[in-house]
């Protein structure tokens, strides 16, 4: 319903057992308005779905009524902001999205564009398996589902946190970045970049400023944003390297501005390889990846800074 207690948007679901389930929004629903209840408090839980809100507040029901509560019946995020504008009350927002890639991504998307529009306090809480009806089902000791690892996600983070650090020679940066690029080593170009990037932010920390730049890696990588085939992300990683290329050519001395953007750029450039490494190894078939663990290194894979 909305503001004045007319109704909407409706839904309808099936009740069966057995068999393919049905759901579907009702012809002419309004998505800005949604399943919810609104409290005096200035927090607001937001779900995927009613029965995950409904779920929710069975497993947390004491002094419920006080906080608000939406449904955006999937990841619709207009009824969230048509919620924060007609409730000024409201400025902490905890998403309860699905355990799964889709609830992850959903809430990682939300918060971002939370953020761009001034709320800062946006929290989110995980449900222990796929869903709070799922943790209910559980507690109830019915067959459940569990949570869903998001594993393009959980590879990029792995592979960021994992790359290894190398002390910078500046005369060999542009050569060691050129090869790994030609050879399509992903993970070994992401190396050379984010040192060369370390390198630039600050010569004198430059091993302490390529663990936060790891870090910076995993923390800002939003899978929701990481889309399109293995091609698509050789096109961008393309356009990446050129404009590193260009300039590191640069052979003048740079103001303290010109060398900061060069860093960016090269955190740019470990970023789009990173992608790269993530899309090969989970596109790759398990047989090519097997193989690949037992072949000998080639002669670039040994090259270090120094």
């Amino acid at each position: 319903m909305d503001e004045n207690g007319a109704p909407r948007q409706a839904h309808l679901r099936s009740t069966n057992s057995f068999g393919k389930a049905f759901r579907i929004t009702c012809e002419g629903s309004d998505t800005r308005y949604s399943f919810a209840h609104f409290g005096e408090s200035g927090k607001l839980f937001v779900f995927e779905a009613p029965i995950d809100m409904l779920s929710y507040l069975t497993l947390h029901s004491e002094n419920w009524q006080k906080h608000s509560y939406i449904a955006m019946n999937g990841v619709y995020k207009n009824a969230v902001f048509t919620a924060l504008k007609n409730h000024c009350n409201l400025s902490e927002i905890v998403l309860c999205t699905d355990n799964d890639a889709g609830g992850i991504d959903a809430a990682e998307r939300l918060t971002d564009i939370l953020h761009e529009n001034g709320y800062e306090s946006v929290s989110r809480i995980i449900p222990k398996n796929k869903d709070f009806n799922e943790d209910l089902k559980q507690l109830h000791g019915v067959e459940f589902l569990s949570a869903v690892p998001h594993f393009r996600k959980e590879k990029y983070q792995e592979i960021a946190l994992d790359l290894r650090y190398f002390k910078c020679n500046p005369d060999r940066m542009l050569n060691r970045i050129s090869k790994t690029f030609q050879n399509g080593q992903y993970r070994y170009l992401a190396e050379y970049a984010l040192v060369a990037s370390a390198f630039f932010i600050s010569k004198s920390a430059e091993n302490t400023m390529f663990e936060k730049l790891k870090i910076k890696l995993s923390d800002e990588y939003r899978a929701y944003a990481d889309k399109g085939k293995l091609c698509a992300k050789q096109d961008n990683l393309k356009s990446a390297y050129q404009s590193v290329m260009r300039d590191l050519r640069y052979t003048q001395s740079r103001t303290k501005e010109q060398m900061i953007q060069t860093a960016k750029q090269l955190y740019q450039l470990a970023d789009c390889a990173v992608k790269c490494e993530v899309e090969q190894e989970l596109s790759a078939p398990q047989l090519m990846q097997e193989e690949t663990q037992t072949e000998e290194p080639s002669e670039v894979l040994h090259m270090e800074y120094g």
